[in-house]
């Protein structure tokens, strides 16, 4: 048993990543994200170049996200019901095969499309064993700072993958440079197959103990279809007012910020900003993420980081007000460093979301939290980019910000910390 005060104890990163286990889940995590920018960027360009349809491109760079949330409510509940290991060597090797049989053979655009959505359909499956694997591995505020380097790799990944997916192109070719994908994909799978135990899920671990799964019938756990659990696994998980409320905070933020984000560039040509500065811009969000989670993971204590969730949401949202004027380039770049900054408020509520979903449900609702994310993240774009259709893109821009602020009124009330403590 954990005492209260030894799970309130602030890790470090060093600590998290002294972890064996923890360190093989988070390199091929970074690696495989990093693979998953190229795949995208080249098959957007790929497609585009064989059809040249700018609709088509766009679908092809959707397609790997905006399914996810569909594959989340009809089979999140497999994350808890395979053994991870499986899952995941499984997941890579497809991500694997999808980029090779795109790269090698001579397929239609919309069979292309096609298997790139079933395969992100089955992406929530296999991020969800995987998160729960971490949960399961890390305990206290190591978990936390875990979550934390998962969120500043996947950024820091997916600007490497999108950097290096220009030089891939030229010096590879669209075909050469989703071999290349490929060949990391196989290479995560082969590295967690070799090093990762395999570990049992949670049903199966309740069985082996001779102790029912609580929360579910005999009846549903001895049989049923893999929807019908999942349905009633996403049922259950979303029935609970906790549980809502703690996706909703982790979901609407990042929903806003990313319209305001989709709005640089037409924001930078209507400013007449330089040919090029837009770049630097979109580079500013992430950026300040990435040191936002370093200083709020490494220097404040868990309590400390639970206390700031709301004001760290305003950081993210006030400085998007600040594009309604139109301020200089200089400016723009600023605020949004500032503004990615915010992005630590999630830190805040990592235990608390553990804590909200049952132990066996855990891979489910990491997939649901990841999915939904995704998909909120294409529909916010959409709305504020009605919104610069019938206003001014700052002051779409500005309302973002806004909208942001207003969660970060209803976090002030909201509790974050945890209901109760949980003792391993």
């Amino acid at each position: 048993m954990t005492s209260t005060r030894a799970t309130q104890r602030r890790a470090t990163y060093r600590e998290v990543l002294a972890d064996r286990r923890f360190r093989l889940l988070f390199l091929t995590r970074a690696a495989t994200i990093t693979a998953d920018s190229l795949r995208i960027m080249t098959l957007s360009v790929f497609v585009f170049a064989a059809t040249g349809s700018p609709l088509l491109g766009s679908l092809t760079f959707g397609a790997g996200f905006l399914p996810q949330l569909v594959g989340s409510v009809l089979l999140g509940s497999l994350a808890d019901r395979i053994r991870p290991r499986r899952l995941i060597v499984a997941g890579y090797l497809l991500e694997c095969g999808t980029a090779a049989v795109i790269a090698l053979a001579e397929l239609p655009v919309a069979l292309i499309l096609t298997l790139v959505a079933v395969v992100a359909c089955l992406t929530p499956v296999f991020g969800g064993a995987s998160s729960r694997l971490v949960a399961e591995t890390l305990t206290g505020d190591a978990y936390v700072l875990g979550r934390s380097l998962f969120s500043m790799s996947a950024s820091g990944a997916q600007l490497l993958g999108l950097a290096g997916g220009g030089a891939a192109l030229t010096l590879l070719g669209a075909r050469h440079a989703l071999l290349l994908s490929a060949g990391v994909y196989l290479a995560a799978a082969l590295a967690v197959r070799i090093r990762l135990p395999d570990l049992p899920t949670p049903r199966q671990a309740d069985s082996d103990s001779g102790q029912p799964e609580p929360g579910r019938p005999e009846s549903e756990r001895a049989s049923g279809s893999v929807l019908r659990h999942s349905w009633s696994g996403m049922a259950r998980l979303l029935a609970g007012c906790r549980v809502r409320q703690l996706l909703l905070a982790q979901w609407l933020p990042s929903s806003f910020v990313a319209g305001a984000e989709s709005l640089i560039v037409p924001f930078s040509g209507q400013r007449g900003f330089p040919a090029g500065s837009a770049g630097p811009l979109l580079a500013c969000l992430p950026v300040g993420m990435l040191l936002g989670n370093l200083i709020v993971g490494r220097f404040l204590s868990p309590e400390a980081r639970e206390r700031l969730v709301a004001p760290l949401v305003a950081v993210l949202g006030l400085p998007l007000a600040v594009f309604v004027l139109s301020p200089p380039w200089a400016v723009c770049a600023v605020m949004l460093l500032l503004s990615g900054v915010g992005f630590a408020y999630g830190l805040g509520l990592q235990r608390a979301f553990l804590d909200a979903v049952p132990e066996t449900s855990r891979g489910q609702a990491f997939g649901l939290l990841t999915s939904g994310l995704m998909t909120v993240q294409g529909v916010g774009p959409a709305v504020f980019g009605w919104v610069a259709e019938t206003s001014t893109v700052g002051l779409a821009m500005a309302l973002a910000g806004c909208a942001t602020l207003c969660v970060a009124g209803f976090l002030t009330w909201m509790p974050v910390r945890p209901l109760t403590t949980k003792t391993p």
